[in-house]
């Protein structure tokens, strides 16, 4: 069993991860084919690959100084527990190119374990933090 993790977008396969999106996952259900290549275009990718195949997925929304934003983090369901999410996080959190981030972000429904593993808290400041939701989005 090869596992291999890589920021290479050339490799990733947009229609799986636009079927996992828009079909399987809680947060993004229904998402356009169209937006999930915009964000992809937009985003510093994480492929994880199993023999070749993509298994799994994760991108950041960062400026690769300060900042990164963690989002759409999967791996599909036939393959879970197998350690892919912790060596997918371990990629990220180590990569050389975000090694001055200084503050990541996330949101969860359900894998507050996985996170809190790799340093993720609650915000130390809730009062400081504030956020905009587009209604009906």
């Amino acid at each position: 069993m090869n596992v291999e993790i890589s920021t290479d977008k050339t490799r990733l396969d947009v229609a799986m991860i636009h079927r996992f999106l828009a079909e399987d996952s809680y947060w993004v259900r229904s998402i356009e084919r169209r937006d999930v290549e915009c964000c992809i275009e937009n985003s510093f990718c994480f492929g994880v690959y199993l023999d070749g195949e993509q298994v799994g997925f994760a991108r950041l929304v960062t400026d690769f100084v300060r900042f990164a934003h963690l989002m759409d983090v999967f791996i599909l369901p036939a393959h879970r527990g197998l350690g892919f999410s912790k060596l997918l996080m371990q990629q990220i959190i180590s990569h050389p190119k975000l090694k001055t981030i200084t503050r990541y972000t996330l949101g969860t429904s359900d894998a507050h374990g996985l996170y809190r593993q790799f340093g993720f808290v609650a915000p130390a400041h809730p009062e400081r933090q504030m956020e905009r939701l587009t209604p009906g989005a």
